[in-house]
């Protein structure tokens, strides 16, 4: 048997992270075994369903790299199939026309509500003959005795009583399939062996199987996902921070990252807490999936995406980086080359937008002084050795400007004025970068180059004597 999975998203809203999760699990289950992955745009909610979520399932599939071998289907291609599966079923018995009142069901609801019942449909319609032409919803005929055993491969045996079950409906009025016919349909069409989904998705279990059987075929093995939670222990929900795939992405995290932390919420090998894509495949489990809810920690994600960004290649670091200083109106054809910068710069950020961030000053000059910064280090005792820098820079041709003479001028200059390098290369630092953080003082130079370091020394001699002055 070829294992077959699923990744079945509504493009009702944006990619979640639940959702990856889900198409992550998936798809390493369908690698391990040497099967086939399958993507399925649920998209039968016309009303919700709309062109920009579909776009951006496609994107945020693609951006995380989990390649579908087939797909991706639409169900709004398939309603003529949906409409002759109903229609059999309704020719054999096992489905029902049924055109019970919303005022009927609301008041049966309130009846049963009132008696500490479980509130379903009651059946009225099972033995009527009713008009096909007339306003009417198509229900399936659910079986009235014993049990439904959903042999879960996370959760283990769950079993669900029928007589808790009721007779839901499969075709709308206006003649659109409902969701429980439709997903039937296609894992059925479609060979799907293995279904992997959100925990959410537990009570629709024993219906869909009732129908598969009631359509002659055996059901699939079914895993399902315990939720993932916010740090507060509530289910993750915007007001937790970004939870859209995209959001991550144009933040400045890696692929990667968001990956290999979402295998570990849930899942574990061990004590390790770096895997690569091939690793998660090699190493993937779906029996060793926890039971319990996983709590989502956005400080855990950063370590993994900085882990990332530090030991990514730089030229692809780089090549990531782009969009994030264009996002701060800076064109890197301007500067240095990106590539420079990330080598500089790539143990210092957790995401690429702070990395673009604390970048900015390499290939631009800076609005303001750190204000702490400054207070400690463009005193008026740094003057001098901010002139005396200023007039030995200004002295070295551009072919010199390299890393190893800048720093041989800087440690000349904190000797001539018999003081400690940190006295002369924190002023500077804070004169070309406008703070008190960056990489050495010898790099720091050279990316920003000669002309632009001058500029800003010389902005940083007026701001001293401004201080100064106001004595």
């Amino acid at each position: 048997m070829t294992v077959r999975t699923r990744f079945a998203p509504s493009p009702t809203g944006f990619l979640h992270v639940g959702g990856v999760r889900t198409a992550l699990f998936s798809y390493l289950f369908a690698r391990k075994h040497g099967g086939v992955f399958v993507l399925r745009i649920e998209d039968t909610d016309l009303e919700r369903s709309t062109a920009e979520s579909v776009n951006a399932i496609l994107e945020g599939m693609t951006w995380l790299g989990l390649e579908y071998d087939e797909g991706p289907f639409y169900q709004t291609e398939r309603f003529e199939r949906y409409s002759q599966v109903i229609d059999n079923l309704l020719d054999e018995g096992l489905a029902y026309r049924c055109d019970c009142s919303k005022e009927r069901l609301d008041a049966l609801r309130e009846e049963q509500m009132a008696k500490k019942l479980k509130p379903r449909y009651d059946g009225h319609c099972r033995h009527r003959d009713l008009d096909p032409g007339k306003p009417h919803v198509v229900r399936f005929r659910n079986p009235d005795h014993g049990d439904v055993a959903v042999d879960d491969l996370i959760r283990g045996r769950v079993v669900f009583s029928n007589e808790e079950l009721d007779d839901l409906v499969i075709r709308r009025s206006d003649g659109s399939p409902t969701y429980n016919l439709t997903v039937v349909v296609d894992d059925w069409d479609m060979g799907i062996t293995h279904v992997i989904r959100g925990d959410d998705h537990l009570n629709n279990t024993p219906r869909q199987i009732n129908i598969l059987r009631a359509l002659g075929q055996e059901p699939p093995r079914y895993a399902h996902l315990p939720m993932i939670l916010g740090d507060d222990g509530a289910r993750l929900s915007k007001r937790h921070g970004a939870v859209s795939v995209v959001a991550y992405r144009d933040q400045g995290y890696l692929p990667e990252a968001l990956l290999n932390y979402l295998v570990r919420l849930g899942w574990s090998h061990g004590d390790q807490e770096i895997f690569s894509l091939d690793e998660m495949i090699e190493l993937f489990d779906i029996d060793q999936v926890n039971k319990s809810p996983s709590s989502f920690n956005t400080e855990k994600l950063d370590w993994l995406n900085q882990h990332y960004i530090q030991h990514g290649d730089p030229r692809r670091i780089a090549h990531l980086l782009s969009p994030h200083l264009g996002r701060l109106d800076i064109d890197p054809a301007t500067g240095p080359d990106p590539i420079d910068v990330v080598l500089a710069q790539q143990a210092r950020a957790k995401t690429l937008a702070e990395l673009a961030a604390i970048s900015a000053f390499v290939y631009r000059d800076f609005d303001d002084y750190d204000e702490v910064a400054a207070r400690k280090h463009l005193r008026p005792v740094a003057r001098e050795p901010l002139e005396r820098l200023r007039g030995r820079l200004d002295m070295l041709a551009l072919e010199d400007w390299e890393p190893a003479t800048l720093e041989h001028t800087v440690e000349r200059v904190a000797q001539e004025l018999a003081t400690k390098m940190g006295k002369v290369a924190q002023p500077l630092r804070v004169a070309v970068v406008g703070r008190a953080a960056s990489p050495g003082i010898d790099v720091t130079l050279t990316l920003v180059g000669k002309e632009a370091t001058l500029r800003r020394i010389d902005r940083a001699l007026d701001f001293i004597r401004g201080r100064e002055a106001e004595r």
